[in-house]
């Protein structure tokens, strides 16, 4: 038995020092900062945020309606400017830049994502009646609890999540997660708080966020409220290869039915 307790001890100290660097490493795993990048058709709009200089990518159109774009943990937002451009001719496009990302001042942190969202959005409301958001991966947390806390027109989330704890829990089974992590996006508990018409896409391949974490999400919100269509045969990144995936958005931000491309996304 004594034999035994010294490995137990170092075994015991090994998991103690493994969750410690969990804890302290955390935001380098959820977060990768992207670089300064061209977006070519947009022009470089700067928000002011608690003591940050936001970055947002902005196509301004005349008209009322607006959108609001937040992508994933390691996404140039500027990538998304023709695409998005070509499928939303009636809003203009506000694509931002999280803090650390893409020139913008600051690092990254949920709170630190939150405030500047809200920032963005209470600038952009001023000059537009409908404002539509859309979350992509890591900023279907940050849509979510905007849309929580204003008056969004519209709210899309492009393979999220209900928490990221529950998708963190997937990866590491044997670490206590739900006490470790500081950045939760805890999009399930926001979301009854939401009073917008959501739309749920869902990669049929996601290889990153499991589809039960997408429904979980889903079903947190008021019966009917949430609108789900799966696209298949593409992944996590791959989304926008399918012409389904902009077609569902667009339809949804213009207000049409999307009857039609919920049931061609949903056919095996």
């Amino acid at each position: 038995m004594r034999s035994i307790l010294p490995f137990v001890g170092t075994v015991a100290v090994a998991y103690g020092v493994l969750c410690a660097w969990v804890f302290f490493t955390q935001r380098g795993q959820i977060y990768f900062p992207t670089p300064v990048s061209a977006a070519p058709g947009a022009q470089a709009w700067w928000v002011a945020s608690h003591g940050q200089r936001i970055k947002v990518w902005t196509v301004p159109r005349p008209g009322g309606r607006a959108l609001l774009y937040f992508g994933g943990n390691a996404e140039d937002v500027a990538g998304n400017v023709e695409l998005f451009a070509a499928a939303f001719p009636d809003r203009s496009l506000y694509l931002v830049n999280y803090r650390g990302y893409g020139g913008s001042s600051g690092r990254p942190s949920e709170s630190g994502l939150l405030s500047d969202a809200l920032a963005v959005f209470d600038q952009v409301q001023v000059q537009y009646a409908d404002v539509a958001v859309v979350g992509r991966s890591l900023g279907s947390g940050v849509a979510v609890q905007l849309a929580a806390a204003r008056p969004v027109e519209r709210l899309v989330l492009v393979t999220p999540y209900d928490s990221l704890v529950n998708v963190a829990r997937e990866y590491f089974r044997w670490l206590p997660v739900g006490l470790l992590m500081r950045d939760r996006y805890e999009s399930a508990h926001r979301a009854p708080q939401v009073s917008a018409p959501v739309l749920v896409v869902i990669a049929g391949e996601d290889e990153i966020i499991p589809r039960e974490r997408s429904k979980a999400l889903a079903a947190a919100f008021a019966p009917g409220q949430a609108r789900v269509i799966v696209v298949p045969g593409v992944g996590h990144n791959t989304l926008d290869l399918s012409p389904l995936y902009m077609q569902a958005v667009a339809a949804v931000l213009s207000g049409s039915p999307v009857a039609g491309a919920k049931q061609r996304a949903e056919s095996r």
